[in-house]
């Protein structure tokens, strides 16, 4: 199977990410691991969060990567 994936630099990508078991809470039981996890990141890959939303199961987020990269999947 082939993927088409648009290579377009520093746009808004909006995604949602699940638990697997969606009756857990692990999101909200865990935020501060979480939002340490995510400075984490965000210290070795350059992109903004504009907006986050993080409920009990499943998160949705709109992040924006810079001007020079393309690499939303990283």
């Amino acid at each position: 199977m082939q993927y088409r994936r648009a290579i377009t630099s520093g746009v808004s990508y909006f995604f949602t990410v699940n638990l697997a078991d969606r009756k857990q809470s692990f999101l909200v039981d865990y935020i501060e691991q979480l939002r340490m996890s995510v400075g984490k990141v965000k210290q070795t890959h350059a992109f903004r969060i504009d907006a986050m939303v993080i409920l009990s199961d499943h998160i949705h987020a709109i992040w924006i990567l810079p001007e020079f990269d393309s690499a939303y999947s990283k």
